[in-house]
C-alpha cells in the first residue's frame, strides 16, 4: 500500500491529463498520473497537429471556443517555440464554391480581430496567377485568401508536459492501467497494474480526475462501476502522408463539395500531410485504422485542387485516431462541438472530475479551468502560472529558432545544419544535453537510420519514458518515415536489451 495520499490522481496521459498534472504540480498539489499505454498513444498523437483558432467552427457559432483558441496561439508559441511555430494557410477560392467570398472575408475578419494577435501576420488576399502558392494548384484557382495559424508536434507537446509535471514533483506512471477506483473514508483508493510486468499497486488520493480521452466513458463504467449516461461521441479522423507535393512553408486549406474541409501541410521537411476525415466511430479506440473509403476520399479531395493528382501510390504513411467529442446531439460528426466540458461530482468528500472533449490548442486553458474545479472541490493552492511558462527546452524567444540553431552549430561545429535544425525542433535548448561532450558525430554512438543516433535514444529512454522502437520512431520523433524495417528492428532489439545491460 502506497503510504502517500496524493491530492489529485489523474487517469490519462494524453494532452489534457498531462496538462492538468503539470498545472496542478506547479501550484503545489501532490499529483499522480497513470497512463495505460505510452504518452500520446491515442488521440493526442493523431491530430492534424495545428494550433489554430478553428476557422470553420465560426460556421457553427462556437465564438467562445474560437476566441479562446485564437488567444492561445501566441501563448503556446511563446511557451514552446521549439515544437510550435507559425504557419501561413492558403485558402483557394473559386466562384460557385460552397462558401461565398463575402462569408470567407467575414470569417477571416473575425479571425483577425477576435483574439490577441500580436506577432502573427494578418489575413491577405493572393493573386494565384502570380503568387508561388498558385503553382502546384489547378489554374482555375485564380484567387486565394491567406491567414495565420500555428503548427505543433503534438506527441512531443504531451510528453514535455509530462516531463515538466515530473520535474515539479508529480508521480508519472506510464504503461499503468487503472483497474478500479473506489471511494473509501472520504478518499479515493485506486488500484493499478503495470501492463509490462503485471505489478499491482494501490494509491490513495483526495480527488480523482478522469482525463482518459476516448476511454473516459469506459473508465466511468468499468473502473468506477457507474453505468451512467453516455457522454462521449467518438469521431474518427484519418490522415495520409505523401511524398512532398509542393515547395515552401505555406499550407493549404481546401473546401470540399460535401461542405467538409481538408488541409495539405508541409510535413517533416520531405513530405506533405493531408487530412482529416470526420466520421462517427463505434468500435474500440485502440483498433482505429484508416479505411479504404477514407484513403480514397483524401486522395480525391486533394486531387480536386492539385495539378498533379494525389494517388494511393504516393502514400508513405497513414495514421488514424478517435476524437472524444462531447455528445451534444449534433447530427453530423463534423458539426459536433469541439468545445470541452468539465463535470465535477462530489460524492461525499471524494470528488471526481470528468473531462470531456478538448483540443490541442485549448489544453492549457482547459487545465486552468480544471484547476478552478479542483480548488472548488479540495481547496486552492497557488495561482495560475502556465501562461508565462516554458515547456522543457522552450526557454528561448518565440521568434528565436534560427538563433538557437546557429548557437548549437557554434557550440558543436561538427554538426550539419539539417541535423542541428532537427535537434532544436525536438529538444530546443536541451539539444545540448543530447550532444553532451561530443566533438564528432561518431561520439553520438551507433546510428539507427534516418537522423537517429544512440545518444538521442538514450536521452529518450532516460528522460522521456521511451520503452520501445515505436515510442521513439513515431511519437518522440517521426524517424519512422525514414528508417528501414531492418533499422527499426535493430532499434527494437537495442532498446529491449537495455534493462538487462543496466542491471548487469
Amino acid at each position: 500500500m502506497s503510504q502517500q495520499i496524493h491530492d489529485i490522481f489523474v487517469i490519462g496521459g494524453g494532452i489534457n491529463g498531462c496538462g492538468i498534472a503539470r498545472d496542478a504540480a506547479g501550484r503545489g498539489y501532490s499529483v499522480a498520473l497513470a497512463e495505460m499505454n505510452d504518452f500520446a498513444s491515442g488521440t493526442s498523437s493523431g491530430a492534424t497537429k495545428l494550433i489554430h483558432g478553428g476557422l470553420r467552427y465560426l460556421e457553427h457559432y462556437e465564438f467562445r471556443l474560437v476566441r479562446e483558441s485564437l488567444m492561445e496561439r501566441e501563448t503556446l508559441w511563446a511557451m514552446a517555440p521549439h515544437i510550435i511555430w507559425p504557419m501561413r494557410f492558403v485558402l483557394p477560392y473559386h466562384k460557385g464554391g460552397i462558401r461565398p467570398a463575402w462569408l470567407i472575408r467575414l470569417g477571416l475578419f473575425l479571425y483577425d480581430h477576435l483574439g490577441g494577435r500580436k506577432l502573427l501576420p494578418p489575413t491577405a488576399v493572393l493573386d494565384m496567377r502570380s503568387d508561388p502558392a498558385g503553382k502546384p494548384l489547378k489554374p482555375l484557382f485564380t484567387k486565394a485568401f491567406e491567414y495565420s495559424d500555428g503548427w505543433v508536434d503534438d506527441a512531443r507537446m504531451v510528453v514535455l508536459n509530462a516531463r515538466d509535471a515530473a520535474d515539479r514533483g508529480a508521480l508519472i506512471l506510464p504503461r499503468t492501467k487503472v483497474i478500479s477506483a473506489r471511494r473509501e473514508n472520504g478518499l479515493w483508493t485506486i488500484e493499478t497494474v503495470e501492463t509490462a510486468t503485471g505489478r499491482a499497486q494501490t494509491h490513495q488520493a483526495r480527488m480523482l480526475v478522469n482525463a482518459a480521452g476516448p476511454w473516459v466513458d469506459r473508465v466511468i463504467r468499468e473502473a468506477l462501476g457507474n453505468n451512467e449516461a453516455h457522454h462521449v461521441r467518438l469521431v474518427q479522423g484519418s490522415h495520409i502522408v505523401v511524398k512532398k507535393k509542393f515547395e515552401g512553408t505555406r499550407a493549404y486549406f481546401f473546401q470540399n463539395q460535401d461542405n467538409r474541409i481538408i488541409f495539405a501541410i508541409p510535413y517533416e521537411t520531405d513530405f506533405t500531410l493531408i487530412g482529416t476525415t470526420d466520421r462517427d466511430y463505434k468500435d474500440d479506440p485502440k483498433d482505429v485504422r484508416i479505411s479504404q473509403e477514407e484513403t480514397a476520399y483524401l486522395c480525391n479531395a486533394a486531387s480536386e485542387y492539385f495539378r498533379e493528382p494525389v494517388t494511393q501510390d504516393d502514400i508513405v504513411w497513414t495514421y488514424s485516431a478517435v476524437r472524444p467529442l462531447y455528445d451534444d446531439g449534433a447530427s453530423k460528426a463534423q458539426e459536433a462541438t469541439r468545445d470541452y466540458v468539465l463535470k465535477l461530482s462530489d460524492g461525499g468528500n471524494a470528488p471526481l472530475l470528468n473531462v470531456f472533449g478538448g483540443k490541442l490548442t485549448t489544453y492549457r486553458r482547459l487545465s486552468e479551468h480544471a484547476l478552478e474545479k479542483i480548488a472548488e472541490a479540495i481547496g486552492a493552492k497557488g495561482q495560475p502560472w502556465t501562461a508565462k511558462s516554458h515547456l522543457p527546452g522552450g526557454d528561448f524567444a518565440a521568434q528565436g529558432y534560427e538563433a538557437e540553431v546557429a548557437k548549437l552549430m557554434g557550440k558543436y561545429p561538427f554538426v550539419e545544419e539539417r541535423y542541428a535544425r532537427r535537434l532544436v525542433r525536438r529538444y530546443g535548448t536541451r539539444a545540448a544535453v543530447i550532444l553532451g561532450n561530443a566533438t564528432r558525430m561518431e561520439d553520438l554512438g551507433r546510428h539507427f537510420g534516418g537522423g537517429l543516433y544512440e545518444a538521442e535514444v538514450k536521452y529518450l529512454i532516460d528522460r522521456e519514458w521511451a520503452m520501445g522502437a515505436e515510442d521513439v520512431l513515431w511519437r518522440r520523433t517521426k524517424d519512422g518515415l525514414r528508417v528501414t524495417e531492418e533499422e527499426a528492428k535493430y532499434l527494437e532489439e537495442y532498446m529491449a536489451a537495455i534493462p538487462a545491460r543496466m542491471a548487469g
